[in-house]
């Protein structure tokens, strides 16, 4: 297969028209150097950038690892296994991180994949027990390089480089400029390229507006905000985790569906929180800067700083999560009674003004069902979706977007039809099996 049908191919397979400038620049910077820096912004696209040049370096007749690729969270490590695997290469992918099962992953690791993807914490604590085959692996990624830094994990990655004497080929990839590269790279000095804007430039698609708040928490602007914005989807950003769990149990006393989402909750209560935000379950959602990196969560609309952000860096990287690619977006700032605007924004700053007439937003159309079985019970979509149109008499226009995990699934119904649908299918089983369907908490 040609190189040009082949890279067809994998973009026909994710549903992706053509490479962008950034994607094809890296690609050609990867197969002439061995050693990669990709300066790109948040949401531009640079796990496709990396992936597709790591392809023709994997060897089917080798049966151990060949690459690793290291990120800050298990988010954008679940985003990229999922890319991998949609791209329909052939190759094993398996994706370790904390919060989920080292046994589990072990049983993954017994047959080595081709390639690893995870968090430094568990992949240096896998390397420690012999689970990977070091010596093998000829290439590692460290994506968002800069992130993982500024999160401590210095000396696992470290650790991990040093483990694997084999490398041959580097790629790091970075949404700022300012981090200096590890000491512990220790390579000859890179190529770099960088996608960036000019420092303090916006993408065109991304407007900034600001709005003022008499009261110290907030709590009420950000109520009336919402109502003057409508369902569109929203994230909204607190800088502390008590902040962000008052803020949603104050919007759901007023009325407005919605979710919250920080580091320390369980891993599958982070699942359920970005499974109802991607499929349109609930419309907000309010987290930490956790969710300002690594989310690739189509159409959000709107970025709502509730507290201001603490540098210039955290505020674009709160922004990338929306005026993606080509979609337009808006960044809004609450601003307290002793707040300003940051002084990084020079340009002029929109006013919003609410009024006194408040609607809430619209109910969203779906709700999230949680179903207990996964992939390791050999479940997927498709059986899902023939369960709920026989079982359970929907139509497919009622079934919206379906996350299948190792072991449970989430899967959007449209809202009107929930309760008649769980009483259609509480006696029945998949697939021979029985299996606990019930509303997601």
């Amino acid at each position: 297969m040609s190189k040009n049908h082949f890279v067809e191919n994998v973009l026909a397979n994710l549903n992706i028209d053509a490479l962008n400038p950034m994607q094809k620049a890296s690609i050609e910077a990867i197969e002439a150097h061995d050693y990669v820096v990709i300066l790109s912004p948040t949401g531009s696209g640079k796990t496709l950038a990396y992936l597709l040049p790591l392809l023709p370096l994997l060897d089917k007749a080798n049966t151990k690892t060949q690459a690793m690729i290291v990120v800050p969270s298990r988010e954008l490590a679940l985003q990229i296994e999922s890319v991998f695997k949609s791209m329909g290469t052939g190759f094993k992918i398996s994706c370790c991180y904390g919060g989920h099962k080292r046994e589990i992953e072990e049983n993954n690791l017994l047959q080595p994949p081709a390639l690893i993807v995870g968090t430094p914490g568990r992949i240096s604590d896998h390397i420690r027990r012999g689970n990977i085959t070091v010596d093998s692996i000829h290439t590692i990624v460290l994506d968002e390089f800069d992130k993982s830094l500024e999160q401590g994990f210095l000396e696992e990655m470290e650790f991990i480089t040093t483990s694997l004497a084999g490398i041959k080929k580097r790629i790091l990839t970075s949404a700022t400029e300012a981090l200096e590269i590890p000491a512990f790279i220790n390579t000859s000095e890179p190529f770099k390229f960088n996608f960036l804007p000019e420092k303090g430039d916006e993408p065109p698609s991304l407007t900034i507006q600001k709005i003022a708040s008499t009261e110290k928490d907030k709590g009420d602007t950000l109520f009336k905000l919402l109502c003057y914005l409508g369902n569109r989807s929203s994230i909204i950003f607190c800088n502390h985790r008590e902040s962000v769990e008052r803020t949603s149990a104050a919007l759901s006393q007023k009325g407005i569906t919605n979710t919250y989402y920080h580091g320390a909750m369980e891993q599958r209560d982070r699942e359920v929180a970005l499974s109802k935000f991607r499929n349109g379950s609930v419309n907000f959602l309010v987290t930490t800067d956790l969710a300002s990196r690594g989310l690739d969560i189509p159409n959000i609309r709107y970025i709502i700083h509730y507290h201001l952000p603490q540098t210039e860096d955290q505020f674009t990287h709160r922004n990338g999560r929306t005026a993606r690619m080509d979609a337009s977006g808006t960044a809004i700032l609450i601003l307290g009674g002793d707040e300003k605007l940051p002084a990084y924004i020079k340009d002029h700053v929109e006013e919003i003004k609410p009024g006194d007439e408040l609607t809430l937003p619209d109910k969203p159309k779906w709700t999230t069902f949680f179903v207990s079985a996964g992939k390791k019970d050999k479940l997927n979509k498709v059986d899902i979706v023939g369960f709920l149109s026989k079982k359970g008499g929907l139509k497919k226009e009622d079934i919206g977007l379906i996350e299948v995990k190792d072991f449970f699934s989430f899967v959007a119904i449209r809202r009107t039809s929930a309760s008649h649908v769980l009483q259609e299918i509480k006696n029945e089983k998949i697939k021979n099996k029985k299996v606990k369907i019930e509303v997601a908490k």
